[in-house]
């Protein structure tokens, strides 16, 4: 009765006969409900990878946003201090994403740097959850100093499930999936194997407060790490990036106090997929909401790096 071939249509997702009427051929249509289930069941057994999906793309949307915005005038602004900037493009992006993401995912909360800065409350609940850096980097953004990302990190039940960095004006796109490892433009990465720390390579920030004592601090965890010594220390200045270049294995370790839920949010589970470990300054675990963490290629390093850090007092992201 076959007038042809038949099998299985991968890119289309159906089951192809040669019969005139295919539509209504039992083993086409049995064929249509077995893919149809089997689609079914992978959406159920992973129900986030969509949202990740769309993380990306909405991530490469927004870069395009920066990609454009950096060559123009820009209209910057102060928040908390003079190192702290923002920018019309830093709200615009922050609204694109929100509108986006509102529209598709109505059930979904919303945590974001310029919606925080607006007056809304950080608050981490159980509940999906996309955490919002519009742009990090805004510094080097204002400067065109070439490191600016947009990071979305997403959570359940208060622990990430996946994370996207899109670092512009470089092309690259990092992303971790919660047990599936992490990627740069589709590369896998993994972290360095250098626990020794006098052979380390660091990178950290000097954040963007400026009073007497929190520089004195910042500066002296500089001087203890350098004389121990090591090999360096550097920074890009978007604690996004940073993170990456630690999942990537060309920097062993990071760390910094006083950032946000939305600088770490996206980074960190690249950093764990690679194969690296997240800690807080203290020695205790991380907490995403501390504004305080390392994030190193090992347990080892990370706990070497507490003992001779100094921690700076911050009030943290869900405290009023």
């Amino acid at each position: 009765p076959w007038a042809g071939p038949r099998g299985w249509d991968f890119l289309s997702g159906t089951f192809f006969t040669h019969r005139k009427n295919p539509g209504t051929d039992p083993a086409w249509i049995s064929g249509c409900f077995v893919l149809t289930c089997v689609n079914s069941a992978q959406k159920m057994a992973d129900p986030w990878q969509e949202c990740m999906d769309y993380a990306v793309t909405l991530a490469r949307q927004a870069g395009e946003v920066v990609r454009e915005a950096i060559k123009n005038e820009m209209n910057v602004m102060v928040k908390s201090s003079p190192a702290d900037l923002v920018t019309a493009t830093d709200q615009k992006i922050e609204k694109m994403l929100l509108s986006s993401i509102k529209e598709k995912y109505p059930s979904h909360s919303f945590i974001g740097e310029e919606s925080v800065a607006a007056g809304e409350k950080s608050v981490l609940t159980d509940s999906p959850t996309w955490i919002i850096d519009p742009i990090d980097g805004t510094t080097n953004f204002v400067h065109r100093f070439p490191f600016v990302a947009v990071s979305i990190g997403f959570t359940v039940n208060k622990k990430m499930e996946f994370g996207v960095v899109y670092s512009c004006l470089e092309d690259k796109m990092y992303t971790g999936r919660k047990g599936k490892g992490a990627f740069c433009n589709g590369q896998k990465l993994q972290v360095s194997q250098q626990e020794d720390i006098t052979k380390s390579l660091l990178v950290t920030e000097f954040g963007s407060s400026r009073t007497p004592e929190t520089v004195k601090i910042i500066l002296s965890n500089l001087e203890r790490l350098l004389c121990i010594p090591i090999h360096g220390i550097r920074g890009v200045g978007t604690a996004a990036i940073n993170m990456c270049l630690v999942a990537t294995g060309v920097a062993d370790a990071y760390y910094e106090m006083g950032i946000h839920c939305w600088d770490m949010a996206g980074a960190g589970i690249i950093v764990t997929e690679a194969g690296g470990v997240l800690m807080d300054v203290t020695g205790e675990p991380f907490d995403l909401m501390s504004r305080r963490i390392i994030a190193a290629n090992s347990k080892t390093l990370a706990e070497r790096i507490v003992k001779e850090i100094q921690v700076v007092p911050f009030q943290r992201d869900d405290e009023d």
